[in-house]
């Protein structure tokens, strides 16, 4: 029996080697919400199907009839539109801190967490940088002496 008092959604980690979950077609982002977002359901993900993804979802078969239909037709393709992915990375931080740095993040009054949590450790590698140059020179001058 789970005792779900101790567990910790920052904790959660899922298994992408064996996707249960995709065989019940509930998401990754659906297993997380039911874990932060929704605390009065205690935990138990919302299992109905969402009826108007389901109708409008055609199969590969389909996609390619309509493009290959289509491909001729110059009218039926918008102008081609340039994407630039973002470099992103993800951090995984426990909840209890996460909910810190939120804090502080309105408290220094930081449109976005991601944006102070960025500048923060970019001072802090800075610091870290500074010390280690120093420690790298001290090292080395006392090794000449």
């Amino acid at each position: 029996m789970v005792n779900w008092k101790d567990f910790e959604p920052s904790n959660f980690e899922y298994d992408f080697e064996q996707d249960k979950l995709a065989a019940h077609r509930i998401t990754f982002n659906e297993a997380v919400e039911c874990f932060f977002y929704r605390p009065h359901n205690h935990r138990v993900a919302n299992m109905t199907a969402k009826r108007k993804s389901m109708k409008t979802k055609l199969s590969e078969g389909e996609i390619d009839e309509i493009v290959e239909a289509q491909a001729d037709n110059d009218s039926a393709w918008e102008t081609p539109i340039r994407v630039r992915r973002r470099k992103s990375t993800s951090l995984r931080l426990p909840a209890k801190l996460a909910a810190r740095a939120a804090f502080l993040a309105r408290l220094h009054r930081e449109a976005a967490v991601d944006d102070w949590l960025t500048r923060i450790i970019r001072e802090r590698i800075e610091l870290e940088e500074i010390a280690f140059a120093a420690a790298k020179r001290d090292m080395s001058v006392e090794s000449n002496a």
